[in-house]
């Protein structure tokens, strides 16, 4: 089994390379592979699409590598299980509407929006550890319960049409969206690649997921 971790100059692919790189040894779970190749993401068992930075910036830098993002969708239309993290995730929405609006890939109905915590004191970019609440049940989520700490960065968050693909919140001046899924995508703002024990547990469920 392989997993590719896609590479289009966004993001912190090394510290997400090692973490899966742990769990998938951990648990005999084949490859981990970092390709912007689309050839290698389509011929991958699952698909990790990472993201830092702003929504439009990481959409045009997908974009700018031929056939990478093609290569993307097939996979999410064969209904292999595919992830994404942070921006990653932001842009499986309709649209962002970060600086502007900008189309996303319309796998999850919603759009990105910008924080606006009740508490007028809390400071954005959200940045650091935060309790995970309302989980929905999900394999994903296997062995994570609320109250667990997973770590974030953003300025900006996923708000589902569908309320049945919201997976996740935290608490910041109200409940914004930590996780989302549909069908064999899964998403989530905070970098699990960063969460510690958390992180690495449902690293270690998406590697052995089967939608």
């Amino acid at each position: 089994m392989t997993t590719v971790i896609v590479d289009y100059n966004s993001g912190n692919l090394r510290s997400a390379e090692k973490s899966f790189q742990r769990m998938a040894l951990e648990l005999d779970a084949g490859d981990i592979i970092v390709s912007a190749d689309p050839d290698v993401v389509r011929r991958a068992d699952r698909v990790v699409l990472p993201g830092v930075g702003a929504f439009a910036d990481c959409r045009r830098e997908l974009g700018a590598i031929d056939g990478l993002f093609g290569a993307c969708a097939e996979q999410v239309q064969s209904g292999k299980p595919f992830m994404g993290i942070c921006v990653g995730m932001q842009m499986m929405a309709t649209w962002g509407r970060e600086h502007g609006d900008h189309k996303g890939f319309d796998w999850i109905k919603g759009e990105v929006v910008r924080l606006a915590p009740d508490d007028k004191s809390l400071k954005i970019p959200h940045m650091g550890w935060n309790a995970l609440d309302n989980i929905v049940p999900h394999p994903v989520f296997d062995g994570i319960a609320n109250g667990d700490h997973v770590y974030f960065v953003h300025s900006y968050h996923l708000m589902p049409d569908n309320a049945d693909d919201l997976l996740a919140t935290v608490d910041y001046g109200g409940a914004i969206t930590a996780a989302v899924g549909h069908d064999n995508i899964i998403g989530t703002q905070f970098h699990p690649e960063k969460s510690q024990s958390t992180g690495l547990r449902l690293i270690g469920n998406f590697l052995q997921w089967k939608p």
